[in-house]
């Protein structure tokens, strides 16, 4: 098979024990997370937490989690554009909200990322390894801004016992090198890079807002820092597919954070549990574009009838 064929094959019954594997693996493991993050945490302290919350802050988290997913579409757009690939803002958006619903709906299987790749391919005929290496990149800039922003923060968390110039240090250094390394090998990815970066800080700027916004609506009037430097080392953790959606994984990290840096256990752990929940709400725009799939390509070249999901990843795992 070429890099621009993009018929799907059956899915063999290694396929499915393969994806059945994985998923019940990783339901598991939120399983073991989710029972040790409430071991310590009474679950009627976070669902009094939720219940008692300040809504409108609440509401205004929601509107700042979607405002970053815009812009976080955008920057997706940016490494598109690296390969010469022109999609309509409109439908990258569409697109990018329903591959937020498959990271919820399809935990096991290709996901979103695997959606976009296999539609793009079908649709623009261009090898799925291009595609694939454009939201590589795409999350590796969302990785290289959470790091800037722990920089930032380190400042002010005075838990953390380095001097400044060592994590600023190693930020550096190991922004030179992935640059070099995205120069050297992956050239035509770097085209838009500055750009793409940019919007990576803001993306993750406003999840970071998010988290502050779910505070207030706690009446929280105590050290911001902590909280929101264990947000982003949770995100990091959560990047490793162990877990559904993250959940689990993100608690886990709050909760161990939560000693060292004087944090109120219950708070933190209803944080992470806040955001899983504002973006499984957000994602859930995505249901639309699948009742509705032909509005959502609009404007896109003639397709084949789509095929489904397990076929879809076979397709892509044919091709990558």
């Amino acid at each position: 098979m070429t890099d621009t064929e993009t018929l799907p094959k059956p899915k063999t019954w290694k396929d499915t024990l393969w994806s059945a594997a994985k998923l019940l693996f990783k339901i598991a493991v939120t399983s073991v997370l989710l029972y040790y993050v409430f071991t310590k945490v009474p679950f009627e302290d976070v669902k009094g937490r939720l219940l008692h919350a300040n809504y409108w802050w609440m509401l205004a988290a929601v509107v700042v989690f979607f405002l970053s997913s815009v812009v976080s579409a955008w920057r997706l757009l940016s490494f598109f554009k690296s390969i010469n690939l022109r999609l309509d803002t409109r439908f990258n958006f569409r697109l990018y909200l329903l591959g937020m619903f498959y990271n919820f709906l399809l935990p096991g299987g290709i996901g979103g990322d695997g959606y976009k790749i296999y539609m793009l391919t079908k649709a623009y005929k261009l090898p799925a390894k291009k595609l694939f290496w454009a939201i590589l990149f795409d999350r590796l800039s969302g990785l290289w801004a959470i790091g800037l922003i722990v920089v930032a923060l380190i400042l002010f968390v005075p838990q953390v016992e380095l001097h400044m110039a060592i994590p600023a240090s190693i930020f550096l250094v190991g922004s030179a090198i992935y640059y070099f390394v995205a120069h050297k090998f992956f050239k035509e990815y770097t085209r838009n890079f500055v750009q793409a970066h940019g919007k990576a800080v803001m993306v993750q700027s406003l999840q970071v807002l998010t988290i502050l916004l779910v505070m207030l609506g706690q009446n929280f009037s105590g050290k911001f820092a902590p909280y929101l430097l264990s947000f982003l080392l949770s995100a990091l953790a959560a990047v490793v597919p162990i877990s559904l959606g993250g959940a689990g994984a993100r608690e886990a990290i709050f909760t161990q954070l939560s000693g060292p840096f004087h944090m109120n256990v219950g708070l933190a752990v209803f944080l992470s549990v806040s955001f899983y929940l504002i973006s499984l709400l957000v994602s859930l725009i995505g249901v639309y574009y699948v009742l509705r799939p032909s509005r959502l390509q609009e404007g896109l070249p003639e397709m084949e009838q789509n095929a489904e999901p397990a076929e879809q990843e076979a397709a892509i795992n044919k091709q990558i």
